[in-house]
């Protein structure tokens, strides 16, 4: 029992200090000694009603002196620990655009008003979703951590510019003869046959090593992907396996598969005898000419570099931009329109669920239904 500094009995875990303050202390739910402080005898029986109150009803927190960017920290080194190296830098990428406005600021003092602001700096719709998912699982984990209350990320609105959703690029059949025909004497040819005719990642592509190559029963076996990150200007590689059970399939060779993979690999002996390869990469299908191992920016660089080059030579035909996953998007696009079945669609592309596959090439199948249709009966 506290006293004053008169004597008086003031309570439990109340005294009064020699400036004349009173203090009150208490332990809570953590297991921390809290201290609380005010002028008079009144002020701080009130202030420890209110914080014992808070911590029997666990509306108190653990800190309340951590930022966002100690949070985030310590989430990603934590929370995230099991994370590959290159997906833990697309979660500092993206909440490198909040840092600026969010980082500094207390967890505890976070409100929608502050949250929505910082958002509506965002470039973009897709950038305000992409960090969204991000700072929802940040402070999903920090409610857990007993460090807020509630997560004010969840009600942010992300729609704000209410930016169309492009079109997946698809190239039509004359484009990919026209990219055969300009690459046939380049390295990129043997990587659009692979991408136009398996639909495997650029990631799966250039991780690809020869004994997932299976020339006797033509099956190629995709069971990891090469991974590239930058470190102070040197290049890390790393082959990861996939990220779900379904990425690690097996694809079946088409004839042109088969010898496009066959040319390639006397061509890789060619460099092997020459070049010493990476250690840890010896047994790529594909590199440099020098024997090092691709990443995508080389293969992105080499396709718009190619493209210059067609739109230079062919001026009336205007060659669009593309990416490598239109490769693979186009892949799919094309076997829907022959009439593959969703289901084998999704084996092939490693698909984690039917669902997935649909939701991306659902509106293929609708225009391939209609123009079946459209052979016996006339459409409207």
């Amino acid at each position: 029992m506290g006293k004053s500094l008169s004597g008086k009995e003031l309570g439990n875990g109340i005294s009064q200090r020699k400036d004349g303050t009173y203090c009150a202390r208490f332990m809570d739910r953590f297991g921390k000694r809290k201290s609380i402080y005010a002028k008079t005898c009144s002020e701080i029986r009130k202030k420890l009603r209110e914080k014992q109150y808070e911590d029997e009803k666990q509306i108190n927190v653990v800190e309340t002196n951590m930022t966002l960017d100690e949070w985030f920290d310590e989430w990603l080194n934590t929370c995230k620990k099991n994370c590959r190296d290159t997906t833990k830098r697309t979660y500092a990428i993206q909440y490198n655009r909040l840092r600026g406005e969010l980082g500094w600021r207390k967890i505890t003092n976070l409100n929608l008003v502050i949250v929505q602001r910082a958002f509506n700096n965002l470039k973009s719709d897709a950038s305000r979703a992409d960090c969204k998912a991000i700072l929802v699982d940040m402070l999903n984990r920090a409610v857990e951590s007993d460090l807020i209350i509630k997560n004010v990320a969840l009600s942010v609105n992300t729609v704000i510019d209410h930016d169309s959703r492009k079109e997946k690029r698809v190239l039509k059949p004359e484009e990919i003869e026209l990219l055969y025909k300009a690459s046939k004497d380049g390295r990129l040819y043997p990587i659009f046959v692979i991408a136009l005719n398996t639909g495997m990642r650029i990631g799966e592509i250039i991780g690809l090593t020869w004994d997932c190559v299976d020339f006797q029963n033509s099956m190629i076996y995709v069971t990891q992907t090469l991974c590239y990150m930058p470190n102070n200007g040197n290049a890390i590689y790393e082959l990861h396996p996939p990220k779900s059970t379904a990425g690690k399939r097996n694809i079946p060779m088409t004839k042109l598969v088969k010898e496009t993979l066959m040319e390639q690999k006397t061509w890789k002996d060619n460099v092997n005898d020459r070049f010493e390869p990476q250690p840890g990469f010896e047994d790529l299908v594909f590199t440099s000419k020098t024997n090092h191992p691709l990443h995508t920016a080389n293969i992105k660089d080499s396709i718009n570099y190619l493209l210059k080059k067609i739109n230079a030579e062919n001026p009336e035909i205007n060659f669009e931009h593309f990416t490598p996953h239109c490769l693979r998007h186009t892949f799919a696009t094309n076997c829907i329109a022959n009439g593959m079945k969703p289901k084998t669609l999704q084996k092939l592309l490693g698909h984690n669920s039917l669902q997935m596959t649909m939701d991306l090439y659902c509106h293929v199948l609708d225009d391939t239904l209609k123009e079946e249709l459209g052979a016996f009966n006339e459409m409207a």
